[in-house]
Parts: structure tokens; C-alpha cells; sequence
């Protein structure tokens, strides 16, 4: 099915990534504990230590690629091996996770919603499945307390008061089955802050399947989320998206323009968000006229959210999603020919979908401070 130069491509970038993702997690996990020794986590015996990262963590990421591919083959529907796409900036001492993510272009028209369901929604469940099996052991098996000291030595000093401001503050969001979880499995002595949940692990390359699994069943377009809302509400996928994408877009630039900010910077800033509000729906069926509106609607009401609430702040990292998604993805679902209900199987695992969802995401996935 495939030429042996497929292989050959996608395995490179496969393993490429697989190397990017352990420096990365070599950084997260013994960064601050190497550098406090001045030692370099750049070693072997780093590398294979991060591995109990990339492994686990890349491993979910194919095996929710595989979800789409196998399920496209059962349907008889062309498309490429998974891209995997390889992101380490730790030589420019930029934080990163190693990776972009992956991607299956799909070749073949999928001529019913049937299809597009199946092969939208099997990748995020069976990542989602395996994720939950790293998060298990990951809960299950925590070191003991005083493991923190083996990463952060500093810690044990009573008079340690951080390393200063060139060392960035960063934890992780929470979300309902991460905390669920830890609630239930994880012994209470044990179980970290979530500014040191990067330093185990297997939880943190769980919490990033979890990120993963939640963007990509956005109900939003042809994401793996909007398969599954097209499949379940095919007359209503188009308002669903759209009005999922605004609310993403009304939360995540809450705090952009403020009534605090000096006047001669809101000239220039307001014109360039507002702009930026235009262009992500700049692949929307909307007129010029309706697309102005909504964006001037957005950016007013933030604006006035933020005169009278100015402590409520949005995510502004979902606003590259967001232009990326209405710029360059789009917002519609293609036309499919078969539009015969689904069975009520599929309907019960696309709610689980959905519940799926609801479980993972996370308002503000990663918090720098």
C-alpha cells in the first residue's frame, strides 16, 4: 500500500521526534537540578533517564495516529502514514515538549458521515485509553516525598528563595481527570504540585496526551472533535463550530486590550487585535461586513470585561490555535454524500467523545509566570 520510500520518511521523522521529545524531557525533568550542579542533562545517561518521558509520550501520540490509520484502511480511505514533526529549542534555551505533534493526510474522498466519525474519533479514544494506562502506573508508582530533593536540591535549604529571574516559573494547568485521578490513586504525601509534576515523567507525558486529546476533539471544524460533532449533529455542525470558536476566541483574549494601558499603546493595539479577530474568520462563509462586526463585538467586549472585571484574564496561548484553526484549517466540515443517521453505537461513543472532552481540558493548560 505504501512505497518503501513512505517507510523509510515517515520512520525518520518518527525517530527524529522520538530524539527531540527526550531532550526536551531531559530539560523538564533534571534541568533545574543539573544546572544547580553545574552539569548539563546533554549526557547519555540523561538521555536514556528521559526516555521514561519520550516513550511513554510519543508512544501515545502514535498510537492515536494509528487509531486514524487502521480505522481509514477499514473504510477503504487513502491517506499517508503519520507525520510526525520533531520541535526541540532548547539550543536557542526556548522551552519546548520535542514535538509539534503528528498529523495523517488523508488522499481519498470520504464519502459519508459514517466515515469521517469512525476515522475521526478512533484516534482520540485509543490514545486517550493508553494515556490513562501511563497516568495509572504514573499515580501508582510515585516516588517517595523527598524525591523532589533529589531534583531540586535547593529545596532542602531553609533559606532557598528561588533560583531568580533567569530561571522561568512554569506548572501545569489543571483538569478534572488529571486531579480525579490523583485524588484517587496517588498516595496524598506523595503526589506533587502541579509546578513539579514535569519532573515525573509519566505524569507529565500523561497530562500532555491529556492537552493533546482535548484540542483535538474541540467541536471545532475538521478537527477530530468536529468529525465527531458533523457525525452527531450534521445541520447543526456549522453553528456548533462557529460558536465554539467564538467563545474560544472571547475567553483566550480576555486581558489583551486593557482600559489600564497607556493611550498611545491602545492606538496601535487595538487595531492590530482587531485585525487579528478579522483574519480568524477569514475562512468563514461571513461578509467582510459581518466579519468586522464580530471582530470590533469581540475586542469591545473584552475591553469592557476588562474595565469592569480586570482580574479575570483569559489563556492567550489558545489565540494561535485559534488563527491557525480560522486562518488556515477553517471552521467548515467537506460535504459528504451518505448522510444516513448513525447507529446508536456510534452515537454513544461520540458522547463519550464528548465527555472525553470535558474531562481533559484545561482552561489554562500551561501557566508561565
Amino acid at each position: 500500500m505504501y512505497k518503501p520510500k513512505e517507510y523509510l520518511i515517515h520512520g525518520l521523522l518518527f525517530v527524529m521526534t522520538l530524539i527531540t521529545a527526550t531532550l526536551a524531557g531531559g530539560e523538564w525533568v533534571y534541568g533545574k537540578s543539573v544546572m544547580a550542579d553545574g552539569d548539563s542533562f546533554l549526557t547519555w545517561e540523561y538521555f536514556f533517564k528521559s526516555m521514561a518521558f519520550s516513550i511513554p509520550f510519543i508512544g501515545i501520540l502514535l498510537v492515536h495516529e494509528l487509531g486514524h490509520l487502521f480505522t481509514s484502511i477499514h473504510h477503504k480511505v487513502k491517506c499517508s502514514l503519520p507525520f510526525f514533526i520533531p520541535a526541540w529549542l532548547g539550543f536557542i534555551g526556548a522551552p519546548s515538549i520535542g514535538t509539534f505533534g503528528a498529523i495523517i493526510r488523508m488522499k481519498g474522498f470520504v464519502n459519508s458521515r459514517k466515515k469521517f466519525f469512525d476515522i475521526g474519533v478512533a484516534g482520540p479514544i485509543a490514545g486517550f485509553l493508553v494515556a490513562l494506562v501511563v497516568l495509572v502506573y504514573g499515580f501508582t508508582t510515585l516516588p517517595p516525598a523527598d524525591y523532589i530533593y533529589s531534583v531540586h536540591p535547593e529545596y532542602a535549604d531553609p533559606d532557598f528563595q528561588g533560583y531568580g529571574e533567569e530561571v522561568m516559573d512554569f506548572e501545569l494547568g489543571e483538569n478534572l481527570l488529571f486531579w480525579g485521578m490523583g485524588e484517587l490513586l496517588a498516595e496524598p504525601d506523595r503526589m506533587p504540585a502541579m509546578s513539579e509534576v514535569i519532573h515525573y515523567p509519566y505524569l507529565f507525558a500523561g497530562y500532555l496526551a491529556l492537552f493533546f486529546t482535548a484540542f483535538n476533539l474541540l467541536p471545532i471544524g475538521q478537527l477530530d472533535g468536529g468529525h465527531v460533532v458533523f457525525g452527531l449533529f450534521p445541520k447543526h455542525h456549522k453553528h456548533i463550530s462557529i460558536v465554539i470558536f467564538t467563545l474560544v476566541l472571547a475567553y483566550s483574549g480576555l486581558g489583551v486590550i486593557r482600559p489600564d494601558t497607556p493611550i498611545e499603546e491602545l492606538m496601535i493595539s487595538i487595531p492590530l487585535y482587531v485585525g487579528f479577530l478579522y483574519f480568524c474568520y477569514s475562512r468563514t462563509d461571513f461578509t467582510i461586513q459581518t466579519k468586522m462586526t464580530i471582530a470590533l463585538s469581540l475586542a469591545a467586549s473584552q475591553y469592557f470585561v476588562a474595565f469592569v472585571k480586570p482580574e479575570w484574564e483569559g489563556y492567550q496561548g489558545w489565540l494561535l490555535f485559534a488563527f491557525l484553526l480560522g486562518r488556515f484549517m477553517g471552521l467548515k466540515h467537506p460535504e459528504v454524500t451518505g448522510t444516513r443517521e448513525l447507529d446508536w453505537k456510534r452515537k454513544y461513543i461520540g458522547w463519550l467523545a464528548i465527555l472525553i472532552f470535558a474531562l481533559c481540558f484545561s482552561p489554562k493548560p500551561f501557566i508561565f509566570t
